[in-house]
């Protein structure tokens, strides 16, 4: 009996020693696998169980949750969704989550240990904090001003405080409603076919994802480049500039829109957007000059995040002159996001210098525990602050009595900047209209807003297509309302 009951004894302890062994593999080598796995929806189960954290402009949620009463529990909902959904993206059950909802899917989904009461808490118990809450640095007057201005057609404003970073605005239209997608029934399924096969592309967020020709609006950074080089010394004095200019190494010639810029003055360049002008003053300045120039201003950056992904602005490191002299009037293989364009006109608002832009102030516990707080990110040094003294100048005779009139603003100090940037096999296609700016309440001390808009109206007359004419109006709305107009 005292044998029987020591084999049984020993076959007992073999038998939990191999489920110790097998629970150990699971835990260490086949866990996350079976997690992970499709078949498994408790992950889901759990993820949806619960309200979902609250995305806040002005202070106001934007964002909500609907309990739907069945197993994925609660769908995201979405109020003013379609203004708002090139800053929130969506969180669908089906379709995952973009741009702010995923950037920040652990704090609005409850998972991010920041949320916890105790450290490894949730690790601990297995479960899961009540969502948290993240607050934009959106105003809700100039993205609604930017929305309106661009009324339905293609293209997409970004909106800077100049000296913060702060993202004021962030609108791409057409656009969509992210709740569409919240769901995982048919009619999700079919919001998910029709916006993805769109002509118009509603979900492509034009302002941080797509990259455009900035066109003369890069006139900006060639400007810079070249009073920081020492090429140009004085803004009021001949450049010595042919029109037309032959392109270095090649019979091609480039000409201008308008009269007088044969030798024309930086200043006069700048104002009347002489082509030929910046296109001898980039080859003067040199590849490396203007390669370094661009790089301050953030170009050919892979990594910045607002916390969303933001598709990289381009100034190419390897090109003859001429290539050179066209990329520095923002042709060729130059490329921008409206995003990269305004933190452009903030570097000159700001005096020479940004902070890299950012789209969320705070995270908090749903009760309002801060989690997060954005402290002040550092000064990155674009240019000499004499260089954007000159600049912030030019760009005022653009508006007050040049290419932007369009953008003025009685009471204001705006200086802006136009761009028409050709594109397209043989620059066939209808030109984009870019419009660039920055606006100071004359009793304030700080500029108040940089703008960046770019218009791809493709209905339009190519010859009705400017900066000044299509881009700059919308620019004016959005500046007037982060003035308080």
């Amino acid at each position: 009996m005292t044998r029987c009951i020591r084999r049984a004894g020993v076959l007992c302890l073999l038998l939990l020693l191999a489920l110790l062994v097998h629970t150990a593999r699971l835990q260490l080598f086949t866990g996350a696998e079976l997690t992970d796995s499709s078949a498994n929806r408790r992950t889901a189960i759990t993820r949806y169980a619960q309200p979902r954290g609250e995305i806040l402009v002005d202070g106001r949620p934007v964002t909500g949750s609907r309990d739907t009463g069945e197993l994925l529990r609660y769908e995201r909902t979405y109020t003013d969704g379609p203004l708002y959904a090139p800053v929130t993206g969506y969180a669908s059950q089906q379709y995952g989550t973009t741009l702010l909802e995923a950037a920040e899917d652990g704090v609005l989904s409850g998972a991010d240990p920041g949320l916890a009461p105790l450290p490894l808490w949730n690790g601990l118990t297995g479960g899961r904090s009540p969502g948290g809450k993240v607050a934009t640095t959106i105003k809700a007057a100039v993205q609604k001003a930017a929305y309106e201005g661009l009324a339905g057609r293609k293209g997409a404003v970004a909106a800077l405080e100049p000296v913060s970073g702060r993202v004021l605005a962030l609108v791409s239209s057409p656009s969509y409603d992210p709740g569409r997608l919240s769901g995982t029934g048919p009619a999700a399924a079919g919001a998910w076919q029709q916006l993805t096969r769109a002509a118009g592309e509603p979900m492509l967020n034009r302002a941080i994802r797509q990259t455009y020709p900035p066109g003369s609006a890069f006139k900006v950074v060639t400007a810079a480049a070249a009073l920081d080089a020492g090429t140009v010394t004085d803004p009021d004095a001949p450049t010595r500039s042919p029109d037309p200019y032959t392109l270095p190494g090649s019979e091609k010639q480039l000409s201008n829109e308008v009269e007088g810029c044969a030798d024309a003055s930086l200043r006069y360049a700048f104002q009347w957007s002489c082509n030929t002008v910046f296109a001898g003053l980039g080859v003067r300045v040199g590849l490396d000059g203007m390669v370094a120039a661009a790089e301050r201003f953030g170009f050919n950056d892979r990594g910045l995040r607002i916390p969303s992904r933001v598709a990289p602005s381009t100034f190419a490191t390897g090109m003859d002159e001429a290539q050179l002299a066209l990329s520095s009037i923002g042709q060729y293989d130059t490329r921008a996001t409206p995003l990269q364009m305004a933190s452009v006109a903030a570097a000159v608002a700001a005096g020479g210098s940004v902070r890299p832009p950012r789209l969320v102030e705070e995270t908090t516990t749903g009760s309002g525990s801060p989690v997060w707080t954005g402290g002040p990110p550092g000064y990155r040094q674009v240019m000499n602050p004499g260089t954007a003294s000159v600049l912030r100048q030019m760009m005022r005779d653009v508006v007050e009595d040049g290419t932007g009139t369009n953008a003025a603003i009685e009471g204001a100090e705006v200086g802006g900047k136009t761009g028409t940037a050709q594109h397209g096999v043989g620059n066939a296609g209808v030109p984009y209209a870019w419009f660039i700016s920055w606006a100071r309440d004359e009793e304030a001390i700080e500029p108040a807003v940089a703008v960046a808009v770019v218009v791809e109206d493709e209905e339009a007359r190519r010859e009705a297509i400017s900066g000044g004419g299509t881009a700059a109006p919308v620019a004016r709305a959005v500046m007037e309302a982060a003035l308080g107009r």
